[in-house]
Parts: C-alpha cells; structure tokens; sequence
C-alpha cells in the first residue's frame, strides 16, 4: 500500500526485452537503501517487485499484463519515474490509500500555467469516468492529486511548484501518456451497493415464491 507521495524522482538505467516481459534496471538511491528482493516499489504509480539492488539501482521484471494496462512498455534508458517505496504501518498518510494497481492510462491534453502553479488537463477513459468527482483523489503517475474538475472525458489536476519539481508531472508534455489509479473505495461502495441491489431481488423473488 502506498500513499502517492512520490519519495523520489528516479531514472531508467536500461529495459531489457524478455519477449513476454521486460525486466527494467531503475537508480533510485533513496528508495533502495533499505529495500531487499522480494520489497515493492511503486514505479510510475506501478507496483513493482524488486528482484535485486546494488550501487543505489535497483531490477523489476515487468510482466505483459502490467505492460498493456499502463505506460510503463513505452519508457525507455533516461526517462525520468516517480519513485515510492510502501507505507509502513503507524506513519503518516500524507496522501490517500493508492494500491499500486494502475487501472488505465490517460493523456495530457493541455497546460495552463499560472503564476505559482499549473493546471493539467488529462484525458480520463470512459470507464473511469464515474470513480473521478471535484475534489476526490486520483494518483496520476504515482502522485496522489485532488481533483479539481471532474468531467465526462476529462479532469483537471493543480500541480505545485514542488510537485512540479520533485515529479516527472512537471516535465510531462501534451500527448504524453500517464498512468491512473482511482480511489479504491470508490470502486468498493459501487461493488457493495449493486451486491444490496442483488440481494434486495433475491428477498422479493423469495417472498413471491412463498405465497
């Protein structure tokens, strides 16, 4: 579990194709000095498995199904990721409750620069459309970011001079394509409500066979 508090901004070493897989050599000298294999990075937002660590870098192997549901297959040796090692248990949350499950890529559409932030307009697919609402959280590349507004294709984020700094977010240009992960809970009441809707049928049909 991971908050979207993006710890550190790494940079791809190498990606060395596996032909169903690719296994990604990433520095990050802050998020490894104290991982081991078998520890979770989150890379991009991405959940990833360390395989081993030296020198500050660090090697994840990275399945088809992680490649085709996010932006990670399209990075490439030099491009910059947002780095985050899991929250521990007792610390603070500084951000909101991020899986590391990515459930679909979006695109910038625009920039808007002000005078001490920016507002990025992101492409939301229609299948996400609904766990996206003003105000509500969603991590775009890792970081975990309000919504500002929520619309039926799109939403808009407002980035800080230190996340605009600290994250690849300040170097994305449109047409980039990011990684997105809804608010889980979200994803749990709609889950919980339409199972409510099912038992509520199963008690009437049960009723109407009794009489």
């Amino acid at each position: 579990m991971f908050t979207g508090i993006v710890e550190e901004l790494g940079e791809v070493v190498a990606v060395e194709d596996l032909g169903d897989a690719s296994r990604f050599r990433l520095r990050g000298p802050v998020v490894t000095e104290d991982a081991k294999h078998g520890d979770s990075i989150a890379v991009n937002g991405v959940c990833l498995t360390v395989v081993d660590t030296a020198d500050g870098e660090f090697t994840a192997d990275v399945m088809a199904e992680t490649l085709n549901r996010s932006s990670l297959g399209a990075l490439t040796a030099g491009s910059r990721v947002n780095l985050e090692r899991p929250m521990a248990l007792g610390g603070r949350l500084g951000g909101h409750l991020v899986q590391g499950h990515v459930d679909g890529t979006g695109t910038i559409m625009g920039r808007t620069p002000a005078e001490h932030w920016e507002i990025v307009k992101i492409a939301l697919p229609a299948a996400l459309s609904r766990y996206v609402v003003e105000k509500g959280s969603i991590t775009v590349d890792g970081v975990s970011l309000t919504v500002v507004e929520a619309a039926d294709d799109y939403f808009t984020i407002s980035l800080i001079p230190t996340t605009l700094a600290l994250t690849t977010l300040g170097i994305k240009q449109p047409g980039d394509p990011v990684n997105l992960e809804v608010d889980v809970l979200a994803k749990y009441v709609e889950r919980l409500l339409g199972r409510g809707s099912a038992d509520l049928n199963d008690i009437e049909e049960i009723k109407e066979m009794d009489r």
